[in-house]
Order: structure tokens, then C-alpha cells, then sequence
């Protein structure tokens, strides 16, 4: 509890206690108002305070102005323990909302605790902490057990084991020694590292992270848009409501039914529609709602950049796979060396050579086979032929590294490969020279993300790849995916995407799960784009509306599990909320309901629904 509401608490304490006394004391007319009125402005002058600025800037409408006139009314009325016991129960609600959303948004501020405090710079022999925004690129820093890595970079010397949790919500902690790439963010538990940064504090992982996390609540979902707008319609609606209830009864008591106009009980009726009629309940428990649905998604290590793609998310009825890198671990290796009319090595040699301008996991592990390092200056007139492959003068030799498309385009025949894995066909001067066999491993848990995809209702799957069909069909039969598209161009697989598009029907929405650095294209076209594995990769995160934070396939599921709950709540809330004020609406009109069901149509709903909001922090065993 901060400062604010330890005072608000000892205000509620002081005024309840006043309350009690003054119901004992036999006081009445003057003396028993002016001794009410001392509780009441010690509970409600702030109340009170707001109300007025709302009306001195021509924003009278608001859950301020309407306490309020209700409190006031009933005072003036001569009920002055009711007046001050709906100021003090609507003060004790506004001490728990804030309690709550305080709590909220400290369990996200805990769980995205991970923004570094400084970076440690040798200087002259000696550690010197410095701000990590001064960290220039290539400095080396050193991280000591239990600090923070302030800033992304490559382990130079040490090795130790790092906590990821507070990015992957992962507790399994991922060894890392000389050479290995370290993110910000993580926690080092063991040994000393030295590591040579590789980008900017502001560029690096936990800038990232923070800014997304932060940027999350200014993306409005449409229901909190539609509360929005109801509240500013509702609350002037309900005030004029509240004013023709006070008038036009006793009105036509007097003049076409000559009876009593009665107006103190018709004012009283008012003033209790007015206390039923606040919104709290709706313009609190439904951001918050939100709110905690990102947290507890944050804290599984799934990102989500707004409470508008957490309502999509929850929509998703197509779920669309990239395959490398997303589905398989996307770690090649050479298993296999065919049809070579040169010694192998002579012919990884070439390929590796061919292949050393390119950055992608086919060409590092044509490089990791060849296992000597890449001399560039052996290499020349590399063309990267986007879906076909490359072609370079290697030695002073033509050399062709690629997919039988390659070897079609520059005329060539070339032998089929009867093994399930990735082929690159090679040509030697215009010469077929035989094929190299490259093999990438199905994750772990990427069988069990299919199945829990089908369990959470997912109509289809899909998978999308730009390698041949018979690897990907290999690869989907394997994995129980429903339908799959191989040979792709980049181009290609949004022309899927824009087909799959075409067929579902309007409130079912299509995810894409890709990589996030090859895909953006796709990422983007897609309903909602999930980008996987994206630790430390710029480019998923500025491309996808949904980060997973780490490898893990099953992480698909339960961030669709994640985003229902959410949904399931905020509809239970706006049902709940909105059926209690209409019953109560009514009961008060016709002079039922009094200030005391006004209070619970108010305070009582607006706890009740905040309480169901924070549910949604609580995502462990989805």
C-alpha cells in the first residue's frame, strides 16, 4: 500500500468512526447537520474538489459529479447518515480499485523487472559502474554472479549458467561460454562473464521488451473502445434520467392526478437512481481486465503488443506455420554427400565457398561442414537468386549452389535425391557435380503444439515453406498439421495467406507463426502475427502483434488459451455490471431500491468485477 492509500485508509477510518459516534448522539436539526458535515468533508472533500474542476472545464458528466449530487442531495434532504455512508462506501471502493490496479501493475513491474541499473567498465584495473545508456558498441563489460546483462553482446571470456525467466517465463537457466550470443535482460548465477556488446542499450532486447510492454495499454481493444464511448453516452443519459424522475412525477401528481407531488421521496428516488447509475464497474474492470490478461501473458514469456490483438488472438480459428526456424529447430547439418563427381570435401568446399555472402541457416551449415574459416577473397560475382539459390566464381570457377529450379534456370540436369531433407544441387563450370543432403530436426514439442492447437478448437492448421515437397510433407504427416504448401516464395506464402483469408468466415481470425525476420511480409498480412523464438531479434518484434519469447511451439496454444480467458471475463464483467445497474435502475425508479442497494448496485458491483478482472493475472496451468 503506497503513501496515497495509507492515507485514504486512516480518512476512511477516522470518518467511519465519526459515523458511529454521531449515530449515538441525540442531536438534531442545525446542530446534527454541521456535526455530519464533518465526516463528509473528511471523506469527500477531494470527491467534491474533482466535481467542481469537471464542471469548471465544461466536463461535468463523471462518476465525481454524480456522487456528488447524490451525497448533497440526500443531506439536504435530511439524510444525513445515508449521504455520508454513500461517500464513505464509494471511497472505500475507490481505495480497493486502486489497491487492485496498484497490484496489477506491480505484478507486471516485477515481472518486467529486468531494465539494467548499471553496466560494469573496467577502467584502469578497477570495475566502474556506469550508466548502460553510455555503453558504447564493442565495449567490453563485465557481468558478475547475480547481476543483470545490461546490454546484448558475445561472451569473450567465462562462462556461467543465466536465468531467462523474466523473458521466457522458462525457470530451466541456458549455459553460455566463450563465443556464445548473450541478450539483455537475463540473470547471471554462476561464473564471471566478460562480453563485448554488440548494440546500443536502447536497441538492445530489454529496451525492447520494456518499450512494448509499456506501449501495450495504448492499443484499445473494441471493447474497451465501445465502454468508452457507452460511458460518455451513458452517464449524461442517466443525470437527465435522474433530473426528469425528480421532476415529472410529482408534476403530474399535482396537475392531472391531484395528489401530493410528494417531491421529497421523488428527489430521493433521483438522488438513489444517480448513486445506481455510476459506470465504475465498466470503465475500471475492463482496461483492467486487459491489463492483467498482459501481465500474466508477459509473464509466460508471450508478448502482447495491445489489448487489441489479445481480443483477436482470442478469435483465432486458422493457425498458419512457417516451417524453418518455427516448427523444426532450423539447425542444419550436412547428413549426406550424393552423385558427387569430385571428392566430397572438394564439394562442401565449393558449396561453403558459394554460400559465404549468406547469413541463412542453410548456408552456415554448409560453412560448419566445411569446418576451415571462409576466406572471401576466393569468392567473387555472388548472385543471390531469391527461391533458386546462388551462383559465384569460386577459384576462378563458375560454381552453383541451389534447388533443381537453379538447375533448370541455368539449364543443367541434375540427379533427384531419394532422402527426405533439404538438397543443394551443385555445378561445377556449367557441369552437373552432384548434391549435398541437409537435415533439420523437428522441435521437441512441436507434435504436442499441434494437438493442444486442436483441443483449443483451431479449425486448421497450415504449413508454409519454401522447401521441397517432400521434406514438407514428411514434415506435416509427422506433426498431425492439417494441410501444407511447399516450394514457396517469399511472395508466395502471402498469396496463401491471402487465399486462406478469403475462405474462413468474417469473425474468424488467421495467425501466422513465423520467425519474425523472414516472415514479416506474411506477419503482417495475417489477422494477427506471432513471431517465435524471437529472443534478441529486432525484427519479430517490430513485425509481429504477438512475441513468444522462446522456442517453445506449445507457447502457440497457451497464448490463445491466455487471450480467451481474458475475453471470457471482460464479457462476464460488461454482462454482470450492466445487468445489476438495470435491475437496480428500475428498482430505484420505482421507489424500491434505496441508498443502501445503491451503494452494492455501485460499490459493491465495481469489487466484484475488479476482483473477476484480476483473475486474469493468473495463467500458470492453462
Amino acid at each position: 500500500m503506497n503513501k496515497k492509500q495509507k492515507k485514504m485508509l486512516i480518512r476512511i477510518i477516522v470518518a467511519a468512526a465519526l459515523i458511529v459516534v454521531l449515530s449515538l448522539l441525540p442531536a438534531e436539526g442545525w446542530l446534527q447537520f454541521v456535526l455530519f458535515m464533518v465526516p463528509y468533508l473528511v471523506i469527500g472533500h477531494d470527491i467534491l474538489k474533482k466535481a467542481w474542476k469537471g464542471i469548471c472545464n465544461k466536463q461535468v458528466f463523471d462518476e465525481n459529479f454524480l456522487m456528488a449530487i447524490a451525497t448533497i442531495g440526500a443531506i439536504l434532504l435530511g439524510d444525513y447518515k445515508e449521504g455520508v455512508a454513500v461517500m464513505l462506501f464509494y471511497q472505500i471502493g475507490e481505495l480497493f480499485q486502486s489497491y487492485a490496479v496498484g497490484k496489477s501493475r506491480r505484478n507486471i513491474s516485477d515481472l518486467m523487472d529486468i531494465r539494467p541499473d548499471y553496466a560494469n567498465v573496467e577502467r584502469d584495473g578497477k570495475l566502474e559502474q556506469v550508466d548502460p545508456d553510455e555503453v558504447a558498441i564493442g565495449t567490453t563489460i563485465i557481468v558478475q554472479p547475480g547481476e543483470k546483462v545490461p546490454i546484448d553482446g558475445i561472451v569473450t571470456e567465462g562462462k556461467s549458467s543465466l536465468n531467462t525467466s523474466a523473458l521466457t517465463g522458462e525457470s530451466l537457466p541456458r549455459d553460455v561460454s566463450e563465443g556464445e550470443e548473450v541478450i539483455s535482460g537475463c540473470i547471471n548465477m554462476t561464473g564471471v562473464l566478460h562480453i563485448r556488446t554488440t548494440k546500443e542499450f536502447g536497441e538492445s532486447t530489454v529496451a525492447k521488451v520494456l518499450e512494448l510492454v509499456e506501449n501495450s495499454s495504448s492499443r484499445k481493444s473494441r471493447s474497451e473502445n465501445f465502454i468508452s464511448k457507452f460511458a460518455r453516452i451513458y452517464t449524461p443519459a442517466v443525470c437527465y434520467g435522474a433530473l426528469a424522475l425528480a421532476i415529472l412525477p410529482p408534476l403530474v401528481r399535482m396537475f392531472f392526478m391531484g395528489l401530493s407531488p410528494e417531491w421529497g421521496d421523488w428527489i430521493y428516488r433521483a438522488l438513489t437512481f444517480l448513486v445506481i447509475s455510476c459506470p465504475c464497474a465498466l470503465v475500471i474492470s475492463i482496461p483492467l481486465s486487459f491489463f492483467a490478461g498482459i501481465g500474466g501473458a508477459s509473464k509466460e514469456g508471450v508478448l502482447v503488443k495491445g489489448s487489441n490483438y489479445l481480443e483477436t488472438l482470442s478469435q483465432a480459428k486458422y493457425v498458419v506455420f512457417d516451417k524453418t526456424g518455427t516448427m523444426t529447430q532450423g539447425v542444419f547439418e550436412v547428413s549426406g554427400v550424393h552423385h558427387s563427381s569430385m571428392d566430397d570435401a572438394k564439394l562442401i568446399e565449393y558449396a561453403a565457398l558459394a554460400e559465404s555472402a549468406s547469413s541463412h541457416p542453410i548456408s552456415k551449415s554448409l560453412q560448419k561442414a566445411y569446418g576451415k574459416t571462409i576466406d572471401r577473397s576466393r569468392v567473387s560475382d555472388i548472385e543471390e537468386i531469391s527461391g533458386n539459390g546462388v551462383t559465384a566464381v569460386v577459384d576462378g570457377v563458375k560454381v552453383a549452389a541451389g534447388n533443381g529450379k537453379l538447375m533448370t534456370r541455368l539449364g543443367i540436369e541434375y540427379c533427384e535425391c531419394h532422402h527426405v531433407g533439404t538438397v543443394v544441387h551443385i555445378a561445377v563450370n556449367g557441369e552437373y557435380a552432384g548434391h549435398i543432403l541437409i537435415s533439420d530436426m523437428i522441435k521437441p514439442h512441436a507434435k504436442e503444439a499441434i494437438r493442444d492447437l486442436k483441443r483449443a478448437g483451431i479449425k486448421k492448421t497450415v504449413m508454409l515453406t519454401g522447401d521441397m515437397k517432400k521434406v514438407a510433407d514428411q514434415v506435416a504427416q509427422e506433426l498431425g498439421i492439417d494441410e501444407v504448401h511447399s516450394e514457396l516464395l517469399p511472395a508466395d506464402k502471402v498469396t496463401q495467406v491471402e487465399h486462406l483469408l478469403g475462405e474462413k468466415k468474417e469473425n474468424e481470425k488467421l495467425a501466422f507463426v513465423g520467425d519474425g525476420i523472414n516472415d514479416a511480409p506474411v506477419l503482417s498480412r495475417a489477422d494477427i502475427g506471432i513471431a517465435m523464438g524471437a529472443m534478441g531479434s529486432d525484427a519479430a518484434i517490430e513485425a509481429a502483434d504477438v512475441v513468444l519469447m522462446d522456442d517453445d511451439p506449445q507457447k502457440i496454444a497457451k497464448a490463445i488459451k491466455i487471450s480467451r480467458k481474458c475475453i471470457h471475463i471482460v464479457y462476464e464483467n460488461i454482462y454482470f455490471a450492466i445487468g445489476i445497474k438495470l435491475i437496480c435502475l428500475a428498482l430505484g425508479a420505482l421507489g424500491i431500491a434505496n441508498m443502501w442497494m445503491a451503494i452494492f448496485a455501485d460499490v459493491g458491483v465495481m469489487i466484484i468485477a475488479v476482483l473477476n478482472a484480476i483473475r486474469a493475472l493468473f495463467v500458470k496451468n492453462l
